[in-house]
């Protein structure tokens, strides 16, 4: 255990910096005991949650970074603000947040969203969230849409039910560092037999060079209910590498219906080392959907455990790679009950030298009789520099099951090309429409506004890729 003085020190540190300006100072943080104690006590956590984050620095100091993939060499663990606070209270209204953080988000369209279909929102701007508000409605039926700081002090009981219980911290050297120093994020609680039709959402934002950013998600629907949960990041550009290390844990209830989707556009430096499982129970459904256009490094594997005879999951992926980026996605499927079932869609566009990589297991339980698994992926290349692969581990240990794994790598087709720009488009322009074309089934699983904006994501991305 550290001294009481050492956690003063780093207490009064704190302090010193003048809000949402701490990373300005220059002043490195020490990845220690002092730390996590500070964070603990700035949010006045309980003694249980300390405990799991000093266990988790422990089992972090243990392990090491993955050896396989891409290179992360780039990131310096050393150099990061493990924790910034915006300066600002949370609050309902958006009046009351600070003018320098409501810019930001008038500018992403968080409140016009959530006035025109969404039935809450909430805001993260460096490690805390400061904006929340769900429909009355919804508080009405006894659904619980708060931040993940507040849900620790608000429910804690529920709370330490279920957190880490699906992702522990032993998962990987990532996993541990997240759960040591995790800040923010959502809690989403949906009671049996609620319907919640109109989606929730949450917009993480990084503001701070050489910034780590470790929201956690925590997402339980009980038995009968349903819910699309929706979460949006974005960071600006900086010359310094950052990090983004957030975890997502959900639990689909018996019968439940849950579908998670994410629209990820890190800024190239960011380091995007997500986590994301769900545990899955009879004749539940879990719902994947996510698109991953930046970051330079992106290593993200939604996985579902299902657990429950007749449980299922769709898992729906796009990523884009331009130039040195490298998008190392794809899906993880445990089938461990009978007549379970999953389906996983991967989409893909490299270009200008970017790398894109589909690594995905499936594996089939020997108890997990009559079940059925189907990966599909599908890469475009749009020039002789760009990078596509396939990294199926599929592993079969029923004799019942029924497991098909397709994949394929094509160019842009020149007969398409030529009958676009012999209309009179641009080639510019007609390359950007197949691409939107290639990636529309998956895009249009999105909401409205959120597909609108990866189209043009898309189209901001494309542009410059001819000749």
């Amino acid at each position: 255990m550290p001294s009481r003085s050492s956690i003063d020190r780093v207490r009064q540190k704190m302090r010193d910096r003048p809000g949402s300006t701490a990373y300005l100072t220059g002043e490195k943080q020490m990845l220690d005991e002092a730390l996590i104690h500070h964070i603990s006590e700035e949010k006045h956590e309980p003694q249980w949650m300390l405990e799991l984050r000093l266990r988790s620095l422990r089992l972090f100091r243990k392990s090491s970074s993955p050896s396989w993939g891409p290179d992360l060499s780039a990131l310096r663990l050393d150099d990061l603000l493990y924790y910034v606070h915006p300066g600002g209270q949370q609050t309902g209204e958006w009046e009351k947040v600070p003018a320098h953080i409501r810019k930001i988000y008038d500018h992403l369209g968080v409140p016009t969203s959530e006035q025109r279909i969404l039935a809450g929102a909430g805001a993260q701007y460096e490690s805390a969230v400061i904006y929340h508000r769900l429909k009355e409605r919804w508080e009405r039926e006894g659904v619980i849409f708060l931040s993940m700081d507040d849900a620790v002090r608000e429910h804690p009981d529920l709370v330490q039910t279920y957190f880490m219980q699906c992702i522990p911290p032993t998962t990987h050297h990532f996993a541990a560092l997240h759960f040591a120093v995790w800040s923010g994020g959502t809690f989403l609680y949906v009671p049996a037999g609620v319907q919640v039709r109109e989606p929730l959402q949450a917009y993480f934002r990084m503001n701070a060079p050489h910034m780590g950013q470790f929201e956690h998600t925590l997402v339980i629907v009980e038995e009968g209910a349903s819910v699309h949960y929706i979460e949006g990041c974005s960071a600006p550009q900086y010359g310094s590498s950052s990090l983004h290390a957030g975890a997502v844990e959900i639990f689909a209830k018996r019968g439940s219906t849950v579908r998670y989707s994410s629209v990820e556009n890190w800024s190239r430096n960011t380091l995007n080392l997500n986590t994301k499982r769900a545990l899955v129970d009879s004749d539940a459904t879990m719902e994947w959907v996510g698109g991953n256009l930046g970051s330079g490094i992106t290593m993200l594997y939604p996985c579902s455990i299902l657990r429950g005879e007749g449980a299922r999951c769709d898992h729906f992926g796009l990523a884009f790679a331009d130039g040195n980026q490298w998008q190392d996605v794809g899906a993880k499927v445990f089938h461990l009950a009978p007549k379970t079932s999953s389906t996983v869609i991967s989409k893909s566009v490299s270009v200008r030298g970017g790398t894109t990589v589909y690594r995905g297991k499936i594996e089939v339980a020997p108890q997990a009789r009559d079940s059925m698994a189907s990966v599909r992926c599908e890469a475009l290349l749009l020039d002789a520099h760009s990078h596509a692969e396939t990294v199926p581990d599929i592993r079969v240990r029923n004799v019942t099951a029924t497991v098909s794994h397709e994949a394929k790598v094509g160019k842009l087709s020149e007969d398409d090309l030529f009958y676009l720009t012999s209309r009179g488009l641009p080639e510019e322009q007609a390359q950007a429409m197949i691409v939107n074309g290639f990636l529309e089934p998956i895009v249009r699983l999105l909401p409205l506004e959120y597909a609108v904006e990866m189209n043009r994501l898309i189209e901001l991305e494309m542009a410059g890729a001819v000749g």
